[in-house]
This record gives C-alpha cells, structure tokens and sequence, in this order.
C-alpha cells in the first residue's frame, strides 16, 4: 500500500543502502557533484542564524528539504534553474549549518522560523520546490501568503492521499517500528543513540549508493546524540491517529488548499516512489486544483540524489511554460 514501510524495513532489520540497492541502482549521473557549487549565506532569525545556499537573481525560487537533510540536498538540481531566477535553498532551523537553538523543534516552531527567513529576505513572487517535511512547511506558508506566492513545484510530499493517516496500522508489519519511532524511550534509542535516519533510512531510500563524501556532508550537522533532537521530533510531528492534533488541522487546511488555490502546481512522481507512488499522483491529479504532473523517472524518496537533472530540466521546462 504505502511504500513508506518498506523504508521502515531498512531502519527495523538495519539494511544499508547499496545493500539495498544492489540490483537496481542505476549508473552515477556524471553531473551529480559531490559539493554544493552555491555560495553560503547567513541571515539572522529570531535571534538565530539560519543558512542557506543561493545564487542568480530576479525572482525567488526556494528550495526546501524536510528529514534529515539539508540545502545540500539541492545542490545537483538548482543549477538548471539559475537561469530563471534567484535559486535559494536554506537550512531549517536546527539542520544543516543553521544554528541549532534550544527549541522544541515542533512543525509550528519551523515554520515561525521558514516565516521569519522569508521576511528577512524579503522574498516575494516565490516558487516554492518542496520534499518531505519541506513540503508541508512550504505549503502552509504559502496558504497563508497566497500573495507572494509565484508556484508551487512537489516530489515526494507529505499531501493527500497519503496524510493524515488514518491509523498507524496501515503501515501493516511495520507499524511497530514506526511505534518505536513515536515511543518515549525506543524513538530517542533509534533516531538519537543510533542516529537511524542518517545511517539507514537516508541511504537505504536512494537507490544508488551514496559516495563516502556525501554521507560524511549528511552526517556533519549531527556528530553527536545531543545534536539530533530535530531528528527524533520530525517522526513525532507525523499526524498518526489523529495525533498531534495540531498538525491534523494542518495537514487537512493544506489539503482543502491545494484542492482549490488556483497557484500553479507541479508535481513530480517517481516509480516506485515512497510517500507520492504512481497511483497517488493520479489521485492528486485528479484532487488538486491547476496541478500539472509530470513522470522524473526511477526513485525512491530522496529522488534529488538519483534524479537531479529530470527534476531540475522538468522545473525548468514548467515554469518556462508559465511565462508563455
């Protein structure tokens, strides 16, 4: 059903991912850099700094990552859009090379803090290209400031039909570990002593191997336990069985949005994909208002590492189309 379980498989039996991907890995794309070829900024936010990538000009189009990643995700696909506009990619508060306060790291505190970076920039007619928890985060924003909001490009998105889910149940034999993920003692176990999400969800969900530098680029902002509490909340914030509450009622605002905001959408599906498999783009195509979709090949969830250069010439070639 979700193909969501089966990356939690990988953390619950401890697979890495080349082991995983042995026999569908598809060869390294030769443009897949292993460094961010962006140059660094720093812009202050509720007293904090926050990083981001950035590089162009004109209008904004504002790349944002979700668990457990960063900017650096981005680094192969903004390129192909530096053409169109000013391409910024920041690091969520408490990820990447942002300042990792002490917060609760909640959705709503994210999103006071995305809030805060976009007034600092002062970023209007946006593009927002969002994955996972960056797309949530995104896609509230920009129900709030429809205003500023140019389109809206999504892969792998935590929308309809997928979430909010129903009954942790329908993960069937995986639902335990996800229940270990939310549990008090076993999720900070899993997600902060073993770091599960760096060492074993993040590879195992690409399907070619990573490059020794690009896991040491992902492990960086967590060397240690401590560092990882943003780690162990992003599961928690998950709206499971009506819980939390709070994030239902977002998660169903942004559905009802997305099913009528006339802001031009585009999403991108991959086969078999994770949380957006084929057969719920067709659902979303049929669900969501002024949504165009289009098909970027083979990929799991972190489709950026295997398919940097579909995404970023479909972006292109969609938001060209809308000047036309």
């Amino acid at each position: 059903m979700f193909r969501m379980v089966h990356i939690a498989a990988i953390a619950a039996m401890g697979l890495t991912g080349p082991a995983l991907a042995q026999d569908a890995s598809p060869a390294l794309d030769p443009r897949i850099a292993i460094e961010a070829p962006q140059p660094s900024a720093f812009v202050e936010v509720r007293g904090a700094r926050m990083h981001y990538l950035a590089s162009g000009s004109d209008a904004p189009i504002v790349f944002l990552h979700g668990q457990p990643t960063s900017s650096y995700l981005w680094r192969n696909v903004m390129p192909f859009l530096e053409d169109q506009g000013r391409v910024i990619a920041p690091d969520l508060i408490g990820f990447g090379r942002s300042d990792r306060p002490d917060l609760d790291y909640t959705f709503q505190t994210h999103l006071a803090y995305l809030g805060g970076f976009m007034d600092a920039l002062d970023l209007r007619d946006v593009t927002l290209v969002v994955h996972d928890w960056g797309s949530m985060l995104g896609l509230e924003w920009a129900r709030q400031n429809e205003e500023r909001v140019r389109a809206v490009v999504l892969m792998e998105a935590l929308v309809a039909p997928t979430f909010p889910m129903a009954s942790i149940d329908r993960f069937g034999p995986y639902a335990d570990t996800f229940r270990a993920f939310r549990d008090p003692e076993q999720g900070p176990a899993l997600l902060m002593e073993q770091n599960v999400f760096i060492e074993q969800v993040l590879p195992g969900s690409i399907l070619r191997p990573l490059r020794p530098e690009e896991m040491a680029a992902y492990r960086a902002p967590f060397p240690d336990p401590a560092d990882r509490l943003p780690l162990l909340m992003w599961p928690n914030e998950l709206p499971i069985a009506g819980e939390p509450a709070r994030n239902v009622d977002v998660f169903e605002a942004v559905n009802a949005w997305l099913a009528a905001s006339p802001v031009p959408k585009l999403l991108i599906y991959f086969d078999p994909g994770v949380l957006v498999p084929p057969e719920a783009a067709r659902w979303m195509e049929d669900n969501f208002a002024n949504l165009d979709i289009r098909y970027g090949g083979a990929g799991l969830h972190f489709v950026q590492e295997d398919q940097p250069v579909a995404i970023g010439r479909l972006t292109a070639d969609w938001l060209h189309s809308l000047k036309n």
